[in-house]
């Protein structure tokens, strides 16, 4: 038609695909200078230096000291995103040793201490590793306890539009394993949210692939415990146990979150562990602090306890048909 501009391309010659130019533009190949023989060595180095990579893709800017702004930004920004992708808004957080292993792999090591002092009767360092290895056994029957509330859990029917369920834990090997490995047994999602210590370490097999998370920092991780929490069971662990245990108690008793279920699992352990009559008694919480938790000692009464909590307070967790 007179008068249209030619666009560079006609009806007889092919176009190219999109975006692609028939002519490169000027940076596509650049003319390195003839009378200058170390350019092309300059260029290489320049686009060999840090400063030179694009900022998102430069590890050692990204983890200077001015940047943890955007780590602790991006630690708590890569789950919320697949947790929300897989509609996951309620989550059981389980806790409990990394120690406590499966009954048949406490025995296998009981016998083994048992045979090593046989042949090194005198061996007193061999003697308290066999007391240990004793207690252990003993208290891997929480193993099975854990194992069966995230059977429980991971059996759950969701009434109408209720939000999807999962069980959460810190992804490791012991309880926590369990907790993750009953889920597993019936075809649930379930939730493992590892850190990065200084020791090497791994999760346990039985979280879900897309849901198991590695942290650089615990004040993200235990955020993202918290977020969706609607219930807390703690069976007997160390440090890191008392530490979520603690930190969510007083967050609920001082109200800086919703009330939620706290269950310790194995009275006669929290009891010798946890002495809250003498803390009431000493002054330095209040009574009613007694009542932020209860014990229990199967996965049964548990659930059972946690589903009745919700009843009561008016947003039952799943539709079991309870009163």
């Amino acid at each position: 038609m007179p008068g249209m501009i030619q666009l560079g391309f006609s009806r007889d010659r092919p176009k190219k695909p999109p975006g692609e130019r028939q002519q490169p533009l000027p940076w596509q190949h650049p003319a390195i200078p003839e009378d200058d023989p170390d350019a092309e060595a300059r260029v290489r180095a320049i686009m060999a230096s840090p400063s030179y990579r694009e900022a998102d893709r430069d590890p050692d800017f990204l983890h200077q000291q001015e940047m943890r702004g955007a780590r602790l930004q991006v630690d708590y920004a890569k789950a919320e995103s697949v947790l929300r992708a897989y509609g996951i808004e309620r989550t059981i957080i389980v806790f409990g040793s990394t120690r406590i292993p499966d009954p048949a792999v406490a025995r296998r090591r009981l016998d083994e201490l048992q045979r090593r002092l046989a042949r090194q009767p005198d061996d007193q360092r061999l003697r308290r590793q066999l007391a240990v290895a004793g207690r252990i056994l003993d208290n891997s029957r929480y193993y099975d306890v854990a194992r069966d509330l995230g059977r429980l859990v991971g059996s759950a029917q969701h009434g109408g539009e209720r939000d999807h369920l999962a069980v959460m834990t810190g992804g490791g090997p012991g309880i926590m394993e369990a907790a993750n490995r009953g889920a597993f047994d019936v075809g649930a999602d379930t939730i493992g949210l590892n850190i990065s210590l200084p020791h090497e370490q791994q999760p346990n097999p039985y979280v879900t692939p897309d849901l198991c998370f590695l942290f650089h920092y615990f004040a993200l991780r235990k955020l993202h415990f918290m977020l969706r929490a609607c219930a807390l069971v703690a069976c007997p662990g160390g440090y890191g146990t008392m530490d979520e245990l603690f930190e969510s108690l007083t967050l609920i008793q001082t109200r800086t979150i919703d009330p939620l279920p706290v269950v310790l699992v194995g009275e006669c352990f929290w009891r010798r562990a946890f002495n809250v009559d003498f803390l009431v008694d000493e002054g330095v919480i209040d009574e009613e602090d007694r009542d932020l938790f209860w014990f229990a000692e199967t996965a049964q009464e548990a659930w059972d306890g946690i589903l009745q909590w919700h009843r009561n307070a008016g947003v039952p967790l799943v539709n079991d048909g309870g009163a």
